[in-house]
């Protein structure tokens, strides 16, 4: 989409092209204004307002949510404190190897991307899926070798070199560091303009960093999945029923969050929320970990990536239809 305004303040801008590209919230379109014939200066005027005002209430959005945290709080407290013990117990149906794969995909915290963008096309509270991405990916550092130590116990012969200290200290670096950076960079007007007019180079840097690193861990894996290749343990049974448990651990996580919402009288868009962001993983941390332990272990996390990119289209459309035909 090719945004062509008048000079505007960047942070809105951005806003509105990113909302007219997912499908925006609060009546946000980005349009191509042209500021040329009569009464310009009045459009260009009523344009400029429309769209500050439109970043101003997704500003308001999100204080809101951090304000009444309830919401966020409780999927958090799924994603990073229900889905690994259910990770865990679902494994045990599969080897070892695999067993390991599905607990660490549900390990790792909520992506970002996809649960905002869902959440939105499912008609919830967007706001609560950012918040929910920033409290998990923040605690990730604690939470994961936490749950590390308690199931696998203090003794590291599961993964040789495997150390809980390092491990923390890596999560801290690749996941804590960079948000706590660019939010810092981001109070600096200069910077925070130059990310807005770059947006999009940016955005393809950061795609071209994930994809290097999901084919460094491919490449390093490779040979390892090869020679697995020849036993049983990546026969048509181990795998189909590997999918079959990411899709029911997701699915799972997805519907105690809606219904837990509920239950605790959070209104719709905010239920939503939590259903999507409490049952979301992101794939970077996910292949960082899996790494770590072989690699049959990367294959629960991408199936479990893809499963929730298909499966969450599907059901986010259905909740909004839902959605509109009770209000109709």
């Amino acid at each position: 989409m090719k945004c062509n305004h008048a000079p505007l303040r960047p942070s809105a801008l951005v806003s509105v092209c990113v909302s007219d590209r997912i499908g925006g919230r609060n009546g946000l379109v980005a349009a191509t204004t042209t500021c040329s014939g009569p009464n310009s200066s009045k459009r260009c005027r009523s344009d400029r307002d429309a769209i500050d005002g439109s970043a101003d209430g997704n500003r308001r959005d999100v204080w809101q949510a951090v304000r009444r945290p309830g919401p966020a709080w409780l999927a958090a407290a799924i994603n990073l404190g229900l889905a690994p013990p259910l990770g865990w117990l679902a494994g045990r149906l599969l080897p070892t190897e695999l067993a390991l794969g599905v607990m660490i995909t549900t390990l790792v915290p909520c992506t970002l991307a996809a649960a905002t963008v869902w959440t939105r096309r499912a008609g919830g509270n967007d706001a609560v899926a950012i918040l929910v991405t920033i409290i998990t990916n923040l605690a990730c550092f604690l939470a994961i070798p936490m749950w590390l130590r308690l199931f696998l116990g203090a003794s590291t012969e599961v993964v040789d070199g495997l150390n809980y200290a390092d491990l923390t200290l890596q999560l801290v670096l690749l996941v804590v560091s960079p948000i706590a950076v660019a939010q810092l960079v981001r109070q600096w007007k200069l910077a925070a303009e130059a990310i807005g007019r770059h947006k999009s180079v940016l955005s393809t840097l950061a795609q071209f960093g994930i994809l290097s690193f999901v084919f460094a861990g491919a490449a390093r894996c490779g040979e390892e999945v090869h020679n697995a290749a020849g036993g049983d343990l990546l026969s048509f049974g181990n795998v189909a029923l590997m999918i079959a448990i990411v899709i029911a651990v997701h699915v799972s996580l997805l519907g105690i969050g809606l219904a837990s919402a509920r239950a605790l009288g959070m209104n719709r868009a905010d239920a939503i929320a939590v259903g999507i962001s409490g049952s979301q993983k992101t794939i970077m941390v996910g292949l960082f970990l899996a790494i770590k332990f072989g690699a049959t272990a990367i294959l629960p996390m991408v199936a479990y990536h893809t499963a929730q990119l298909l499966l969450d289209t599907i059901i986010a459309d259905w909740l909004r239809d839902r959605g509109t035909t009770k209000a109709g």
